[in-house]
């Protein structure tokens, strides 16, 4: 498993309280040290295919997973050389980071058949349990904690989950830069998912740790604005 450097990652997300991330302008390739991350997605559906779409225009290396990676040929080929297809194993082992793009109720399977594989890996959340039959869990303990009982070890980060995937293609890089919150525990991997919501042209909103996360669960207050950081940090009611 290919570990990043604490250089690396200060430079991706910020040592001394300052923020560098890459910024988004155009289909230009900006990354710490002179090369980009390297990213697996699980699941390559409207929003996998949707958010690894903006970082290879950013100039990140994207493996889209699937459990038939044929159907995703055209996606790869629309997409270019920075773009290919593989099974979920190949996407693991291949990302620095991993985008986490499926139905929730897939999420104890995700866990019996590739937890071992994602133990230290950072996982960005994406998932909504609205309609699945997790949803009591996730409303008694959290979604983020309910989702770090299923992949214990991962180093979770809930992320691109607070919108349709629309909201993401369509507003990428607009001025001023619209928000994306996140919540977490470990503070590396919210720093490479900065870094990652940056190049993908928006700006990253911390929201607080894991048990924060149900603040911009879908159907909360939090859920599917188009605003900037200060606008939903003043709506949520957390400093920023």
């Amino acid at each position: 498993m290919r570990h990043l450097s604490r250089r690396h990652i200060l430079k991706l997300g910020g040592g001394l309280g300052l923020l560098v991330a890459f910024p988004f302008i155009g289909h230009s390739a900006y990354a710490a040290d002179g090369k980009p991350l390297k990213i697996g997605t699980i699941g390559a559906g409207n929003l996998g295919g949707a958010v690894g779409a903006l970082w290879v225009k950013a100039g990140h290396e994207v493996l889209f997973s699937s459990r038939d990676p044929s159907s995703l040929k055209s996606l790869v080929e629309r997409l270019g050389p920075k773009a290919r297809a593989g099974t979920v194993e190949e996407a693991i082992a291949f990302g620095d980071a991993i985008l986490l793009a499926v139905p929730y109720e897939a999420y104890p399977q995700i866990g019996r058949d590739y937890g071992a594989a994602l133990k230290g890996k950072i996982v960005l959340d994406a998932g909504n349990a609205n309609r699945s039959s997790l949803y009591p869990e996730t409303q008694a303990n959290g979604i983020g904690i309910t989702t770090a009982k299923y992949l214990p070890g991962a180093r979770i980060v809930r992320a691109f989950n607070a919108a349709n995937h629309r909201v993401f293609t369509d507003n990428a890089g607009r001025t001023p830069r619209i928000a994306i919150p996140i919540a977490g525990d470990d503070q590396e991997a919210l720093n490479v998912a900065k870094a990652l919501i940056s190049s993908a042209g928006f700006d990253p909103l911390v929201v607080g740790g894991l048990k924060d996360a149900d603040k911009f669960a879908m159907g909360t207050n939090g859920f599917g604005h188009i605003l900037t950081a200060d606008e939903l940090a003043k709506k949520l009611g957390i400093a920023h």
